[in-house]
């Protein structure tokens, strides 16, 4: 009972940050539940992390997709679209992270290299002039989305986080779509190609028991549900106080906190 307590607050804790900085929770869920994993000794942790990672971010990014509905800003055919292509780019990563040659060295530089990633787009984005209003709600191409889900995908099942961090950046800098646009077409997307990931890792077959009772193929409910519901909750929050506090420097705040998650988990191999 104590430990699905302290899940939840880090969850809320974590959907609080996300919701004020305007990020998918995948991540910040992913290391929590890698060093959770590692901490616990469970066999193949990467495996864990990633399934587990999955299914939070599902739950995160079902729950903005109904929030872009109600606020009338959900564009359901590139966003359908966007997801069913990004699905096969999750099978592909899954592929991967089954395979023999992934394990934990590979997953930490890699998980790294997207924390470095983001903090250079969030430091980017607190020092660029918003141009978001000059730009025109143009119907993403074939090619276009196939780029976007295609490689959010694939990032999506190596790191397990939601595959946002890539396709955002893609249609906003790249095929000029509006940021409130590309959030929330990749967070539909997500919600579509993410639940496609941990479904396939929670049928995988040889999955020994997880850190809880609750755990099907590699999926851990039991630790995955807690972190995501305090998530979805802190994510409103967020969203509330997100109007209150200077983005730029939530944004430069963010950047700090990904470049130290990083050096921690950098250390963690050394």
């Amino acid at each position: 009972m104590l430990e699905i307590l302290i899940l939840l607050v880090i969850g809320l804790a974590a959907g609080i940050l996300a919701g004020l900085m305007g990020i998918g929770g995948g991540i910040i869920f992913t290391p929590v539940l890698f060093f959770l994993f590692e901490a616990e000794g469970v066999q193949n942790p990467v495996i864990w992390t990633v399934a587990s990672g999955l299914f939070c971010t599902f739950v995160a990014a079902f729950g903005s997709t109904v929030r872009q509905y109600v606020q009338d800003n959900i564009f359901w055919q590139e966003g359908i679209k966007l997801g069913a292509l990004g699905a096969v780019g999750v099978f592909l990563g899954k592929l991967v992270i089954t395979s023999p040659y992934y394990s934990r060295t590979e997953f930490v530089i890699f998980f790294s290299l997207m924390l470095l990633y983001a903090a250079f787009m969030m430091f980017r984005r607190g020092n660029d002039i918003d141009d978001e209003y000059k730009r025109k709600f143009a119907k993403l191409k074939l090619g276009e989305t196939s780029v976007a889900g295609g490689l959010g995908g694939f990032v999506a099942a190596l790191a397990g986080v939601g595959g946002g961090g890539i396709m955002v950046p893609i249609m906003n800098l790249f095929y000029k779509q509006p940021f409130r646009k590309a959030v929330s077409v990749s967070q539909l997307a997500m919600t579509i190609m993410v639940f496609t990931g941990w479904g396939q890792l929670a049928m995988e077959a040889g999955a020994i028991s997880g850190i809880t009772e609750f755990s099907v193929g590699y999926v851990d409910f039991g630790a995955a549900l807690p972190l995501s519901v305090g998530g979805l909750i802190g994510g409103f929050g967020g969203a509330f106080l997100n109007h209150k506090i200077n983005r730029k420097y939530l944004q430069w705040g963010f950047a700090a906190l990904a470049v130290l998650m990083a050096g921690r988990l950098i250390y963690g191999i050394l």
